[in-house]
């Protein structure tokens, strides 16, 4: 759901907004996200949990978390990995720049916003990975930058491993299981 604007909404002007809401600016435009489902909320854990053990370096971060990219866009990914080499984005209040990996699991009303606006605000921004992940059809798919494009390395289902240029082999075990 967008919050009506009369002109673009600047990075500062998105800040001064209720901190009590869950919110996205994205090419200028204020997005008020829903609260996640449970379904939803394992996905993001288990994952986190998952790129815990297996990132090199850095931090992994997960929702909410703002992440300035441009004057007009400050997305709040599901997941994301800060290696260490660009680690001066953390900041006190946010990350300010791109990430290394961007994940976003897909939801009936993000969908079209996760597989259109963020993928192209994210390969602009130069976000070397991004994951979208599909709980209906227990599947991730796994796109890699290269030359400043989006390529789909592959559709991992939940009973494969996962490659991820990054990251390498991530098993998909129990990730879209229904149990705690």
């Amino acid at each position: 759901m967008a919050i009506a604007a009369q002109t673009k909404v600047t990075a500062d002007a998105f800040q001064a907004l209720p901190e009590a809401m869950t919110l996205e600016l994205l090419n200028g435009e204020v997005i008020e996200m829903g609260v996640p489902s449970l379904e939803h909320q394992r996905i993001v854990g288990r994952l986190f949990l998952a790129l815990q053990s297996r990132v090199p370096d850095g931090e992994v971060f997960f929702a909410p978390i703002e992440v300035m990219l441009d004057e007009f866009n400050v997305p709040q990914p599901d997941l994301i990995w800060v290696a260490e080499r660009s680690r001066n984005i953390i900041s006190p209040a946010r990350i300010e720049g791109p990430p290394e990996l961007v994940v976003e699991v897909l939801s009936p009303t993000s969908y079209k916003r996760d597989r259109d606006v963020k993928f192209k605000l994210y390969e602009r921004s130069g976000v070397q990975e991004y994951w979208l992940v599909s709980p209906p059809e227990r599947s991730i798919m796994v796109w890699s930058l290269n030359d400043g494009r989006y390529q789909l390395i592959a559709v991992f289902d939940a009973d494969e491993m996962l490659v991820s240029p990054l990251l390498g082999e991530l098993p998909l075990g129990d990730l879209f299981s229904a149990q705690p």
